[in-house]
């Protein structure tokens, strides 16, 4: 029997990449298409936890199979300058091009002072601004054939000058025709955001993929395929509970597996009791690992609007919601907004809203001291 086969660690592939194939075949199909492909600049976006740098991951694999060099960075502050100083130049090292070279040549000795003679081979800039580099090294993958990719991982308006400047490049690249490919990946205000700034069209542009939850029938196959691949069996009521408590969401998908698997590993046949032990532990982890960080990001107002839900055992009604909180509906409704942009709550039809986050009303009861609620 081999070892647990699930890995509930942000950005990590799975073992099986389910309810992600028009996403997948499009991406393919951009890389395949040659330079000018709408394709060819990527965005994904989607809550915490939904699979984002996986399909970073995945566009990055794809890349590779068919020869691309991949540059792989996070949006921070010096994201530009890591990929002129670092990134670009260990891509061409990697490609073997040309370096700056200086090389002594000869010894000159006037009767006044000592003096040395270099030569200078392969005349280039020691340090190359991005365009310049961005185009030797396509001009060599044209050569052979190949392209260049590069990913941007947790866009988020920080660094939107940065975005801004490596956007206009890699466009004057897709003008060119040449070999290159973006993928970017955010949450959904964050990329909203940027959309909408004047000076983003590159961005605008992009294909667009929205990721949300994975239907129940592709859940199971996630769970069930690596559980046997793994030398063991699932059955039929441990596999719909383990299913049905994931609520889609893809990283709960390897967390519940994982602990699942965990709850009595010496077992041939996962059962429904140790399927019910593996949700109670895999939900202890979810509070640390998904709704500390979700909610770190929202604003104060924000959270205790999201306590207010808590207090209900199913979808909210906007006029409780409002009555908790002691404010007016305007005033509420803006918050609504906001956080159903973030995909944090959903509308739930006539005045209610829900979460979309799973076991995130259970975790702000719980925990509704600790957070200050």
């Amino acid at each position: 029997m081999a070892g647990n086969p699930f890995r509930p660690s942000f950005g990590t592939t799975p073992p099986l990449l389910v309810g992600r194939d028009q996403a997948i075949l499009a991406w393919g199909d951009a890389l395949d298409g040659g330079p000018g492909g709408p394709g060819r600049a990527t965005l994904y976006s989607g809550a915490r936890g939904v699979g984002k740098t996986v399909m970073l991951n995945e566009a990055e694999a794809q890349a590779k199979e068919r020869g691309w060099v991949v540059v792989s960075e996070t949006a921070t502050r010096g994201l530009v300058e890591r990929l002129v100083g670092e990134g670009l130049p260990e891509a061409a090292r990697r490609l073997q091009l040309p370096q700056v070279e200086r090389r002594l040549s000869g010894l000159t000795l006037p009767m006044s002072m000592g003096g040395v003679d270099f030569d200078v081979e392969n005349q280039q800039p020691a340090v190359q601004g991005l365009r310049s580099q961005l185009n030797d090294l396509t001009d060599h993958l044209a050569d052979n054939g190949t392209g260049l990719l590069i990913t941007v991982d947790e866009l988020h308006a920080a660094a939107r000058s940065e975005i801004q400047a490596l956007g206009a490049v890699i466009q004057h690249c897709f003008r060119e025709e040449r070999p290159v490919a973006f993928a970017g990946a955010g949450l959904p205000a964050a990329v909203h955001d940027m959309l909408t700034a004047d000076v983003l069209t590159f961005l605008r542009r992009a294909d667009r993929h929205h990721l949300g939850t994975v239907a129940t029938i592709d859940v199971e196959d996630a769970l069930r395929g690596p559980v046997q691949d793994a030398g063991r069996s699932i059955d039929d009521d441990a596999l719909a509970a383990a299913a049905a408590g994931t609520g889609g969401y893809p990283f709960l998908i390897q967390l519940v597996g994982y602990w699942v698997w965990r709850s009595k590993e010496s077992a041939a046949t996962i059962d429904l009791e140790q399927a019910r032990d593996g949700l109670q532990a895999a939900r202890r982890r979810m509070g640390t690992l998904v709704h500390e960080p979700a909610l770190f990001d929202l604003s104060a107002m924000d959270r205790r609007f999201l306590a207010a839900m808590a207090a209900d055992d199913g979808p909210s009604r906007m006029a409780d919601v409002a009555s908790r909180l002691g404010k007016d509906a305007n005033y509420t409704s803006q918050y609504r907004l906001r956080l159903i942009a973030a995909e944090v709550i959903a509308s739930a039809g006539n005045g209610h809203v829900d979460f979309t986050v799973p076991y995130l009303r259970e975790y702000l009861r719980d925990n509704a001291t600790a957070l200050g609620l």
